[in-house]
């Protein structure tokens, strides 16, 4: 599938590039989130192949992480994200600017989250205002959509639900983005089924492949349908392969195990057919 280049990402130059990205949230302290990102850092260090950039990897820890996990990832192949940005400097108390977060070495930043919206009261301006803020830093929008209930047909089959939670997620997009076409080109979207988030299980492979096909048709109308779409929700290891049209995976608490970062990452790697290549290079 042939996707565009967004702003900010390093190594984003083949079609079939695949994310693979983790958010702490607020579940790891000072102390642990190093230990942490150091056990990340080695868990890409072992795999070379990463190099290459046909799989990109991406974490995005809290505030006050970014100067020392800078640090942890310089080097590496590893971008780092921030999971939220205010919509510009100035008198905004407690907020933290796109521009602030260029300096530290922000690559792409989390915009819209179902949690933000929920329990913060963001509305579909306020996250237009912040996705236009972010692009304007030079930092990807990652922004982060999805329908609040599931439809009857998200389990093992899919279908009419699929396809009208296309439809809804289309509009968030469109709403980020003002319509703006050429701004929506520079995002990577996370697509995250608001009630798979924090569940048992993900939703079915069947029903996100189904959902972000529709989607990346309405994109298609724009020249979009290769936008980077990756799938977050109670996503882990073994659901990558599963999944058809779908450019990698959002994790989130399975990946506080680096181990199982380390896992998807060899997933993605055997999907677009790094590891064969590395050990035909090394061969």
């Amino acid at each position: 599938m042939t996707q565009p280049s967004p702003a900010g990402t390093a190594g984003h130059t083949t079609p079939e590039t695949i994310y693979v990205g983790v958010s702490t949230k607020m579940y790891l302290g000072y102390k642990d989130s190093l230990r942490w990102l150091g056990e990340l850092r080695r868990e890409v260090d072992a795999r070379p192949a990463l190099d290459a950039g046909r799989v990109v990897p991406f974490v995005i820890p809290s505030f006050p992480m970014l100067p020392a996990a800078a640090e942890i990832l310089a080097g590496s192949p590893i971008l780092l994200g921030a999971q939220d940005c205010g919509w510009a400097d100035g008198p905004w108390t407690g907020e933290v600017s796109p521009s602030l977060l260029s300096e530290l070495g922000v690559r792409l930043v989390e915009i819209g989250h179902a949690e933000r919206r929920r329990h913060f009261g963001e509305d579909d301006a306020m996250i237009a205002l912040k996705v236009k803020a972010a692009d304007d830093a030079g930092i990807t929008p990652l922004l982060c959509v999805g329908e609040e209930t599931a439809g009857p047909a998200s389990g093992t089959e899919s279908g009419s639900s699929a396809e009208a939670a296309a439809s809804f997620v289309y509009g968030q997009v469109k709403a980020a983005t003002g319509g703006d076409w050429e701004l929506a080109s520079r995002l990577v979207i996370a697509y995250e089924p608001v009630w798979a988030i924090g569940a048992a299980e993900p939703a079915s492979a069947y029903y996100v492949s189904d959902a972000v096909k529709h989607l990346r048709g309405q994109l298609g109308v724009h020249g979009l349908a290769g936008l980077p779409i990756i799938y977050g929700g109670s996503a882990k290891p073994g659901l990558l392969p599963t999944l058809d049209g779908v450019s990698g995976l959002f994790l989130g608490r399975f990946a506080h195990e680096a181990a199982n970062f380390g896992k998807v990452l060899d997933e993605a790697l055997a999907e677009t057919g790094a590891h064969g290549m590395a050990r035909n290079e090394q061969g």
